[in-house]
């Protein structure tokens, strides 16, 4: 499952970064599966079972950061074309 989804992270940041909007995308969603990984890496920690399993924990979570990264971007960009759109809309000029 961890293999899995660390494949398919890259892929959606891959993909959103591409699509250069946030809408869509569900901070929730990363937000709880964020705190999924970072659960997952305390509970090896308590458990004193320090294996594998917890690099591929860093990794995917490197990975979420990334999403992070990509929706933030996205979300500035998308306020920077609905600034554009305000600006366009109050600059015409009908004349009669």
């Amino acid at each position: 499952m961890l293999i899995c989804f660390g494949l398919s992270w890259p892929l959606n940041a891959y993909k959103n970064y591409r699509a250069g909007t946030a809408a869509g995308t569900s901070w929730q969603f990363i937000a709880l599966i964020t705190a999924g990984y970072f659960a997952g890496i305390a509970a090896k920690f308590v458990s004193g079972n320090l294996n594998w399993v917890l690099i591929v924990y860093f990794i995917n979570v490197v990975c979420i950061a990334a999403n992070w990264l990509v929706y933030f971007r996205n979300r500035r960009l998308d306020a920077q074309r609905q600034t554009e759109v305000v600006v366009e809309e109050e600059s015409f000029v009908v004349v009669a």
